[in-house]
């Protein structure tokens, strides 16, 4: 069925493009002037680029461990739950560390006492020395035992801030809000210090991850831009807002890694996926196109185009997708004419073959 004719039948409609198969295209030659928009195909400078495969990284990712021992006795959040910045995460109990504290503060209160009484026995046997009633040594002493009681007090007060340090250990808060990953502990469980709680990450924050082999790196250097290609050829691609290239090799594989920091916004990738990288690797001159100026169906593309009073419904091998535009590989040239919006320009054409037919 020839490509032209399919559509011409179908009054306009794009539905038969599938059926075109390879057969050479015809122009539509009219005494009419095609009334529909119009714009011209021109080249522009894009970056040449080259593709490896990444893995999606969180930038906040982390297990909380125990700073202090107890038996847990809250645990709010389980795996594959949301946990706001500052909740909490796990709780324990707090016993030990309240007898703690009632020691320490005792300590305080006789350290306190014993330096107030040797502060005012240093400040009577001052008096006595000014009056030459004590020897020196008497003086000297006095003061040495108020020098203890003090260092005593510091000590103590020293102890009491460790204790109540270890009391906020018994309640732990989410340093970042993000998804828990796994529980290592659950409730009525004995911690001791240093033992995992549980795991997050952050969905906030991503990066890509990328082992770029050793000949591109220049290029990747001196243009420092990329692209993430997403799953869906239809969705745009998600630029890369700082590109980091190591200073250094590995031995092993002669690979240089290069990580991807990602937006914040909701870019539908998550951590530990793959994906593909597209690095800048220089500046080229490619003929481009409105995506909304091609015709698909299937795997054929085309697009109308005009020359004159003649419309040439004309298949095309497009490229890579850069935003709203699509590079034109095959089947047009620079210069030439095409239809802004492919159904009207058929709507027009069906409307001339009906004439003519008549």
């Amino acid at each position: 069925m020839n490509f032209t004719r399919s559509l011409l039948l179908a009054a306009g409609s794009l539905g038969l493009l599938a059926g075109c198969g390879n057969s050479a295209p015809e122009s539509v030659a009219s005494t009419a002037t095609p009334t529909f928009a119009t714009a011209i195909a021109e080249t522009q400078v894009v970056h040449s680029e080259q593709i490896w495969d990444g893995v999606v990284e969180a930038v906040n990712q982390a297990t909380v461990s125990a700073q202090t021992s107890g038996r847990v006795i809250e645990l709010p959040f389980d795996v594959n739950d949301t946990v706001p910045e500052g909740a909490v995460i796990v709780r324990f109990t707090d016993v030990e560390q309240k007898s703690a504290r009632s020691r320490a503060q005792a300590q305080i209160a006789a350290a306190q006492a014993s330096y107030d009484e040797a502060e005012a026995a240093y400040k009577r046997i001052s008096d006595i020395y000014e009056r030459k009633l004590v020897a020196r040594a008497q003086l000297d002493q006095e003061r040495a035992r108020r020098d203890s009681a003090k260092a005593a007090l510091d000590s103590a007060k020293a102890q009491s801030r460790e204790i109540g340090q270890q009391m906020d250990y018994t309640v732990v808060r989410a340093p970042y809000s993000g998804i828990v990953t796994e529980r290592h502990v659950q409730i009525g469980e004995s911690v001791q210090l240093g033992q995992a709680l549980i795991s997050g990450v952050s969905l906030k924050d991503l990066r890509v991850s990328v082992q770029v082999p050793q000949s591109a790196i220049a290029a990747i250097r001196s243009m420092l831009a990329a692209d993430i290609l997403l799953d869906n050829p239809e969705q745009p691609r998600v630029a890369a807002t700082r590109v980091t290239v190591f200073p250094y090799a590995d031995p092993a594989t002669h690979t240089f890694t290069v990580r991807l920091e990602l937006p914040g916004d909701d870019t539908g990738l998550f951590p530990g996926m793959t994906v593909k990288a597209a690095f800048a690797t220089g500046e080229v001159r490619r003929l481009m196109l409105p995506v909304s100026a091609l015709i698909q169906r299937g795997e054929l593309q085309a697009v109308y185009v005009v020359d004159g009073n003649a419309v040439q419904l004309r298949q095309i091998r497009s490229g890579r997708r850069i935003g709203e535009s699509v590079e034109i590989l095959s089947g047009l040239a620079d210069g030439e004419h095409y239809a802004v919006d492919p159904q009207v320009a058929a709507q027009w054409l069906a409307r001339q073959h009906a004439g003519d037919t008549q």
